[in-house]
C-alpha cells in the first residue's frame, strides 16, 4: 500500500510540474525602447532613494514620484508594466538594462563624491589658513615683545654726602 501511495504521489508531482510553463509575453505595440527604460528606471531609483531619506518632505510637497517620472518620459504606467514584463522575460536584455542603470548611478555617485571631496578639501584649506593667520598674529605679538628696546636705566644713586667733609 505504501508503494502504491509513493507512485501516485510521484505521478501527481510530475504531472503538476509539467503544466506550469510561463507564456512568453508578446511584444507590446507601444514597447518602450531600452535606452528610455534605462532612464525611467534610473529616475525611479533616484526617487526611491530620496523617499528613503526624507519621505515626509516629499509627501508634504505633494510630489508623486511615479506620476512625475511617467509624465517626464511621456509614458503611462500600463505601457511601463508591459514593457517591463516583456524585457524581464528576456533575461539578457533585462540584465543589460539594469547594468546600464547601475553604471549611470555609479557615475553620478562619483560626480557627487568628487564635489564632496572638493568641498572637504576647501574647508580643510580654509581651516589651515585661519590657523596660520592666528599663528602669524601670535608670532607677530611675540616678535614685538622680543624686539622692543629694553632700556636699562641705572638706578639713581644719590651720593651720600660725607657729613664730615662739609
Amino acid at each position: 500500500m505504501k508503494q502504491v501511495f509513493k507512485y501516485i504521489l510521484a505521478l501527481l508531482l510530475v504531472l503538476s510540474c509539467n503544466n506550469n510553463s510561463i507564456e512568453k509575453p508578446k511584444k507590446p505595440k507601444d514597447l518602450i525602447k531600452k535606452n528610455k527604460m534605462v532612464d525611467i528606471i534610473y529616475d525611479m531609483s533616484i526617487f526611491t532613494a530620496a523617499k528613503g531619506i526624507n519621505k515626509k518632505l516629499i509627501e508634504e510637497k505633494g510630489v508623486f514620484p511615479e506620476d512625475y517620472i511617467f509624465s517626464k518620459h511621456n509614458v503611462d504606467s500600463l505601457q511601463f508594466a508591459k514593457s517591463s514584463e516583456y524585457y524581464a522575460y528576456r533575461l539578457e536584455v533585462y540584465e543589460d538594462i539594469y547594468s546600464k542603470v547601475k553604471l549611470k548611478l555609479d557615475e553620478r555617485k562619483l560626480f557627487f563624491d568628487s564635489i564632496e571631496n572638493a568641498e572637504t578639501e576647501q574647508k580643510r584649506l580654509e581651516t589651515e589658513r585661519k590657523q596660520a593667520k592666528r599663528d602669524s598674529l601670535k608670532n607677530l605679538r611675540l616678535l614685538e615683545i622680543e624686539t622692543k628696546p629694553v632700556i636699562k636705566t641705572k638706578p639713581n644713586r644719590v651720593k651720600k654726602a660725607d657729613t664730615i667733609q662739609r
